[in-house]
């Protein structure tokens, strides 16, 4: 799998700043078509805890 670089520190999968989730899902963020970055969202975010 490919280095992910990813700030949301508050993840589970978030280690030094790097993405260790086994599989990543990134879907639409209320629009039909994205266009930038804002309009996407990562499905596999998990709460530290």
């Amino acid at each position: 799998m490919p280095q992910i670089k990813c700030n949301v520190t508050e993840c589970h999968y978030n280690q030094d700043v790097m993405c260790h989730a086994s599989m990543i899902q990134v879907d639409r963020n209320g629009v039909s078509k994205a266009s930038m970055s804002p309009q996407t969202k990562c499905e596999t975010f998990k709460p530290k805890g």
